[in-house]
């Protein structure tokens, strides 16, 4: 990177050798003003007001205008006269925390480098200090014929240095906060919270201009014919910039978070129930079959208990016929004569059972 200043850094006795490179550059599109009608170029001429020709730069110094319009000249031998110590210095007058500067002071930004392999010691030997003091340096130093306020801190391996503006150079913000007073409501400064902790931190490496990136794609499309890129689609913005219900909003914005970086809604787990909508309750045919059936089964199972009681257990098939018998063999081996005694008794009923089958076949078959 090319140096744009020479010189020292002056560290109380220790002197050290330093270039000045800017730390940032403007990225931001910049255009040509043209003439509307043909499109050609429209340029600034420098013109003197009292003959009205144009002036080169070789030809134009400098003046302070006086209150009542007179130009006062000044040459550059009158500005190097003064008595400027910090004019090739960079002149190290405190060392303060970081906190003690106010952001608002903070101009443009440039790195220092150690200029030569002599510089290099005492360069490290100042990067450490600052490291480990946890402190940045203040200093005062001279650029483009004006003496200046800068700050000086390690960023990586690397002095930076931040211009500052001096302390009455920084306007008082009267007039600014609102006029009329007003009361913040707990759950609104709750609210407030939630949304600040909702949106969290962020990579500041990740950051980006995206008004730059839509101006070069409608430059872009603009050189190769095309009509530009279309507008987005907007909302509309509330009249007279009045928040209408500002509790609303928060949540909503709360909400539009969460949901933005894909967490779910505060109260909810893991799964979320779907509530499903309310079926209707008109029975289709297949049921009324079915319940008919049912009943119909039912009225017809309750005389067959009834029988049952009467004529003991009867039996419908030769099958339900064949495991009475096993049970009433089971029950003979296992029992004791008591058993035996009622396994007779089945005996018996089965008698009678299969004269109340007989009877009762026809309206057997029907019921089934």
């Amino acid at each position: 990177m090319r140096s744009i200043w020479n010189g020292a850094i002056s560290f109380g006795l220790v002197s050290i050798p330093i270039k000045l490179v800017n730390a940032t550059e403007s990225r931001s599109v910049s255009f040509r003003q043209i003439h509307i009608e043909d499109g050609g170029r429209v340029r600034y001429k420098k013109v003197c007001e009292l003959d009205g020709e144009e002036v080169a730069q070789a030809e134009i110094g400098k003046a302070y205008e006086d209150a009542d319009g007179t130009m006062i000249p000044i040459t550059e031998e009158d500005l190097a006269a003064l008595p400027l110590p910090t004019a090739k210095t960079i002149e190290i007058v405190a060392f303060v925390p970081a906190g003690d500067i106010d952001p608002l002071q903070m101009d443009a930004a440039y790195y220092l480098s150690a200029n030569g392999v002599p510089a290099a010691k005492p360069y490290t030997l100042l990067r450490e200090a600052l490291k480990r003091s946890e402190k940045v340096a203040v200093a005062k130093y001279a650029l483009r014929g004006r003496e200046r306020l800068g700050m000086l801190r390690v960023v990586d391996d690397v002095i930076a240095m931040h211009g500052l503006l001096w302390p009455d150079e920084i306007r008082a913000p009267e007039g600014v906060a609102p006029e009329n007073p007003v009361s913040v409501r707990d759950a609104e400064l709750d609210l407030a919270d939630a949304l600040m902790a909702t949106l969290g931190e962020v990579d500041m490496s990740t950051l980006h201009d995206d008004y730059r990136t839509a101006v070069e794609e409608m430059i872009a499309a603009k050189a190769e014919g095309g009509e530009g890129v279309a507008p987005p689609v907007t909302g509309e913005e509330p009249g007279g910039g009045q928040v209408i219900d500002l509790m609303a909003a928060l949540e909503n914005s709360v909400r539009a978070a969460k949901e933005a970086r894909g967490e779910q809604e505060e109260g909810k787990g893991e799964a979320e129930v779907t509530r499903l909508k309310p079926r209707s309750h008109t029975p289709k045919a297949t049921d009324a079959k079915k319940s008919t059936s049912k009943t119909a089964a039912k009225k017809t199972a309750a005389p067959a208990r009834k029988s049952t009681a009467k004529t003991a257990t009867t039996k419908t098939t030769a099958k339900s016929t064949a495991a009475t018998k096993t049970t009433a063999k089971s029950t003979a081996t296992k029992k004791t004569a008591a058993n035996k005694a009622t396994a007779r008794k089945t005996t018996a009923d089965k008698t009678t059972a299969k004269k109340t089958t007989a009877k009762k076949a026809t309206p057997r078959k029907r019921t089934a």
